[in-house]
């Protein structure tokens, strides 16, 4: 079983169902460099020194503190803080249930699976089945690692899982792109994207995406590793100026779509050219 990371409590009404949270995406993060000295290969350090006196500082010697004025600081010590952390309630209690399709995706952040703890399964597949037959998510918050979030509770598949939401706040107003506005767009153009569409649809296989960039890097980082130059194709430039025939752009698009072929070859790496 996956690491658990928080433990707690969901709670709707007077029902409480104790739960444990583990993490339901793995961290990548691609490949990991670490910093060099060019001229001898030596690992780059970095070492926390004080401001004043200009020297680095042990470990033990270094405590959290809050500025409340420019310069003035507050410490708390480590069980200060744990004090604060106990007075915060272990359950995320859910505020409201409203409909999924009603909320905007770029809320939603990074999901956590929810498991029940032992008495609490019943009410457990109650509640996501109850969330499947009406469609609904639950909204509410919980603390997790020293920091109130906003969150939504989805029923997926046999599990809860709890999605950590950005505030309003946080989102940046489409508005302020100024994208400007189509009147021309004639019913022609419309049907033939839609046909375009229709031909490139087809069920979501996430195993046939690829990271296109880590899989090159590689290529290049195992190429020097044995001494050889790295042979790779360098990918076309999008062509970033407009386009100049629409119609046209999307018939041969269609033509293209309608080869028994052209779905699988989108979802793989994009076009290559060989570099000069």
């Amino acid at each position: 079983m996956p690491t658990t990371i928080w433990k707690g409590a969901i709670s709707f009404g007077l029902v409480t169902i104790p739960v444990t949270l583990h993490s339901a995406v793995r961290e990548q993060g691609g490949i990991h460099f670490n910093q060099l000295h060019a001229k001898d290969k030596s690992r780059i350090r970095y070492k926390k020194v004080c401001e004043r006196e200009g020297k680095e500082v042990p470990a033990d010697e270094i405590v959290k503190g809050y500025e409340y004025e420019k310069g003035k600081y507050v410490v708390l010590s480590d069980e200060e803080l744990e004090q604060a952390e106990r007075a915060t309630s272990r359950s995320f209690e859910i505020a409201a249930f409203v409909k999924e399709e009603d909320v905007d995706p770029r809320y939603f952040d990074k999901p956590y699976y929810l498991a029940p703890m032992p008495g609490g399964e019943k009410a457990y597949v109650l509640l996501r089945q109850t969330m499947e037959r009406t469609g609904s998510i639950g909204v509410g918050s919980f603390v997790l690692r020293k920091k109130t979030h906003l969150a939504g509770l989805k029923a997926v598949g046999d599990a809860l899982v709890l999605e950590l939401m950005r505030y309003e706040r946080e989102l940046v107003d489409v508005r302020e792109l100024r994208i400007p506005e189509v009147k021309d767009l004639r019913p022609q153009e419309l049907k033939m994207a839609e046909q375009l569409v229709e031909n490139l649809s087809e069920p979501f296989e996430p195993s046939k995406f690829r990271d296109v960039y880590t899989e090159s890097l590689m290529e290049v980082i195992q190429a020097k590793l044995k001494g050889k130059k790295p042979a790779l194709e360098e990918a076309d430039e999008p062509d970033t100026s407009g386009v100049i025939d629409l119609m046209a752009r999307l018939q041969e698009s269609i033509k293209e779509s309608a080869k028994p072929t052209a779905a699988k070859k989108k979802a793989a790496a994009p076009k290559k050219r060989k570099s000069a």
